[in-house]
């Protein structure tokens, strides 16, 4: 009788780094099937109440989990936390009224230039500066039948939210490495919670308690935040940054795909290609300014497409 040999190390880490692709993959198109599920919720809810609804109880899962402790940090720990809040605040409202105006695939094609240009400007790479130029291509061609097609004010709307997300990216950093695990997300979380409250209530009220309603806005919870971050801290203790970003640079084609399922949202040939030509610059923007592969944290994870923008948080 013979026994197989063990599996060598090699073998046991590449088959790792595939489970933790997918893992990522995974937590990629939760985020964006999460986005079609809010589009779902702006006819019952408003985009504002959709909003209040994800980040009210996203808050509230991230911090039983989490239980994050608030004494032992000093007015400099708290005031990041206040900006990134700010930030994942002004990231999400921009980008649902974005997604009520224009198709999801456009939507998050131009929403990628935020953390595309921040990526291209820390690399400091002449090969960094003509993958941007693709990118450019590619946002040309979106709108090569006009963007009056796309609706110019949606348009508009996915440029701004591209700006808060890389606004998120340096918050998320800083908080990463003054907070603990992903304390920092749960109380930044809040903050963004606290901010939208008001007006999702103001402008949604009483529906907000419908138990259909409470139903769609926990799955939208689920789905953007509370699932994503999960799968992405487990696939990231494999994963070197690079790889990483790479994966999340799919964002745009994950996102058409959930837009064509779940809103039956149809794209053009030229929209695709121009779809394809931001996702092959984002990969090669994230090539050019990478550095070593390291494995980073959750909230360094929060990069995404720009995984060289902003140092890796602290080790825990």
């Amino acid at each position: 009788m013979t026994t197989s040999p063990p599996p060598s190390p090699d073998h046991a880490l590449r088959g790792g780094q595939l489970g933790a692709v997918g893992l990522v993959l995974g937590g990629a198109l939760s985020v964006q099937f999460g986005s079609a599920v809010a589009a779902l919720l702006f006819p019952r809810t408003g985009v504002a109440g959709a909003v209040t609804l994800r980040l009210t109880i996203g808050a509230l899962l991230m911090l039983a989990v989490c239980r994050p402790r608030l004494r032992g940090h000093d007015r400099a720990d708290w005031a990041w936390v206040v900006a990134f809040g700010l930030a994942l605040a002004g990231m999400n409202s921009i980008f649902y009224q974005a997604i009520d105006r224009i198709p999801l695939g456009p939507a998050v094609t131009l929403e990628v230039l935020g953390p595309l240009a921040l990526s291209v400007c820390t690399a400091r790479r002449l090969a960094a500066w003509c993958w941007a130029g693709l990118a450019l291509a590619g946002v040309a061609l979106l709108g090569q039948g006009g963007f009056d097609r796309l609706d110019p004010v949606g348009a508009a709307l996915a440029l701004a939210a591209g700006a808060m997300w890389a606004a998120y990216i340096v918050c998320s950093s800083r908080v990463g490495g003054r907070f603990p695990r992903a304390d920092g997300l749960a109380l930044a979380l809040t903050v963004a919670a606290l901010v939208t409250l008001p007006v999702g209530l103001f402008g949604a009220g009483a529906r907000l308690g419908h138990p259909a309603v409470l139903g769609l806005g926990a799955g939208l919870a689920v789905l953007a935040s509370v699932l994503p971050y999960t799968l992405e801290l487990l696939a990231l203790r494999r994963l070197p940054t690079a790889t990483f970003a790479v994966l999340m640079s799919l964002g745009p084609a994950i996102a058409a795909l959930a837009g064509w399922l779940v809103l039956h949202q149809e794209l053009r040939a030229v929209e695709i290609l121009a779809i394809g030509l931001v996702i092959a610059a984002s990969i090669g923007a994230v090539r050019a300014g990478a550095r070593a592969a390291e494995p980073v944290d959750l909230l360094a994870a929060e990069v995404r497409l720009s995984a060289a923008a902003a140092p890796p948080a602290a080790p825990r």
